[in-house]
């Protein structure tokens, strides 16, 4: 009940907005974060000190700062996201090189993108089917409050996008066509013995194998999307073909082509990753080159 009037009341209005005027209430927020609200400060500060080792604590605390300034602006977007226009969207999300694009859709196949909680991810999940070729799917995990879930997922979808539960994703390559289908793969794994573990941002991580196992399995193209601010509300995408043919490359190999991409993309704008997501809370496997040698054979008998 409480979410419902929450939603019907005070976000959605405030959605209506243009976004001038919701990047007021922005500039409010980043001076309430920065003081007496500081969402998350200790898990922002203690991400961005074990990723930059080599900064000292006065860049570290700049790079908090910037943080907050573009997670005031990516809260404030992700309500703008409700009741966004297709025609303003498209404005503020251009395609660098639609050409990639143009030349997937002639090889006749599935395309899976990926990338991370990088820059405004929201708006490119709604844009997603009118910005590639094919029929979209967004696989992802519902939210733990229902409301939010069932609200969320139906602006998402109104472009003509379809969430997927990424416990039920394999029926939508059971359809018998060509789709296109994005995941987000910087979430900290459910389990760190079925991650594929490897050096990211300077540490030790272990890194959902998803991609590379769909990959593998449907025998799809993969493709990184790095989305850039341009400035305040918009942005740019770009396109890099990682794979056409998946089943042609070393285990791991995928892998770790769009976890590397993705570091240079949060190297290249510090400030723009979701630093206050615990991505690394779990522990390292004792065992951790025994259980590399065993899931690479495990992978290699199932798919080589």
């Amino acid at each position: 009940m409480m979410s419902a009037i929450l939603y019907y009341c005070v976000v959605y209005p405030l959605s209506l907005l243009p976004l001038w005027i919701l990047f007021r209430i922005s500039d409010l927020l980043f001076l309430l974060f920065i003081s007496i609200l500081p969402y998350r400060k200790k898990v922002v500060q203690s991400n961005i000190k074990k990723s930059f080792p080599d900064l000292n604590s006065k860049d570290h605390a700049v790079l908090v700062r910037g943080f907050y300034r573009h997670f005031s602006d990516l809260l404030i977007e992700s309500i703008k996201n409700l009741s966004i226009s297709k025609e303003e969207l498209l404005r503020r999300m251009k395609v660098l090189n639609p050409e990639v694009l143009v030349e997937l859709e002639k090889s006749k196949k599935s395309t899976l993108f990926v990338a991370g909680h990088f820059n405004n991810w929201e708006w490119f999940i709604t844009a997603q089917a009118l910005l590639v070729p094919n029929h979209s799917y967004g696989i992802g995990m519902p939210l733990s409050n229902g409301f939010w879930d069932k609200k969320l997922t139906e602006r998402r979808q109104r472009f003509g996008l379809t969430v997927v539960n990424a416990q039920t994703y394999k029926s939508i390559f059971n359809l018998k066509k060509t789709i296109s289908v994005l995941v987000l793969s910087d979430q900290a794994p459910a389990d760190s013995r079925k991650s594929y573990w490897m050096e990211f941002l300077n540490q030790p991580t272990p890194i959902l194998f998803g991609v590379e196992q769909m990959a593998n399995e449907v025998d799809l193209n993969v493709v990184y999307f790095d989305v850039k601010k341009a400035k305040r509300g918009q942005y740019s995408i770009e396109f890099t073909v990682l794979t056409t043919d998946a089943r042609s490359l070393p285990y791991g190999h995928l892998t770790e082509q769009h976890v590397h991409l993705l570091e240079k993309s949060i190297m290249d704008e510090p400030c723009h990753w979701l630093w206050s997501h615990k991505r690394w809370k779990r522990s390292m496997p004792e065992d951790l080159e025994l259980l590399k040698i065993e899931q690479k054979s495990k992978f290699e008998k199932k798919y080589r």
